[in-house]
């Protein structure tokens, strides 16, 4: 049984989290199996920098590519050599992934590496300086200069 939200009484005491409402309405439709592997966590290293570790055991550099398109971070791995060997038993996971992540805005990838099997993707959230908070100064009303209002003749009506 799904469960539909109303976001519509946010939207009367909300501006600019359009975005925001889009993503959990698509999330709360999403129909598809969720899918665990490959394995990842996702860690605040500092106020605006983040790290996404994923375990990603027998790829190489080669086999692996990331793709960033504006809000959302596209991680593939396809194995290009398949092991022709017959397996007893098959414990390291071999198959093909693609793994998405919803990047907020001005989140952009600073780096990315691999070392003993874990991807590690450096994350960094760089907010434009005209988007900073900025102090405004008030003056006092004398100061600006005050214009006279333009009245708007009425046209007389004939009795």
């Amino acid at each position: 049984m799904r469960t539909a939200f109303d976001f519509s009484p946010l939207y009367r005491s909300s501006v600019g989290f359009d975005r925001v409402f889009d993503l959990l309405e698509n999330a709360s439709r999403a129909t598809t199996t969720i899918d665990n592997w490959p394995p990842y966590d996702i860690a605040r290293t500092r106020e605006d920098d983040y790290r996404i570790s994923m375990a990603v055991a027998g790829f190489s550099q080669e086999e692996l590519s990331m793709t960033q398109e504006q809000n959302v971070l596209l991680v593939t791995g396809e194995k290009k050599n398949e092991d022709k060997a017959e397996y007893l038993h098959r414990g390291i996971a071999g198959r093909a992934f693609e793994r998405r992540f919803q990047l907020a805005d001005h989140v952009k990838v600073t780096g990315a590496g691999l070392e003993n099997g874990l991807l590690t993707i450096d994350l960094k959230r760089e907010i434009p300086e005209e988007m900073k908070p900025r102090r405004i100064e008030i003056g006092s009303v004398a100061a600006t200069a005050k214009v006279a209002p333009r009245q708007i003749e009425a046209g007389k009506l004939a009795a």
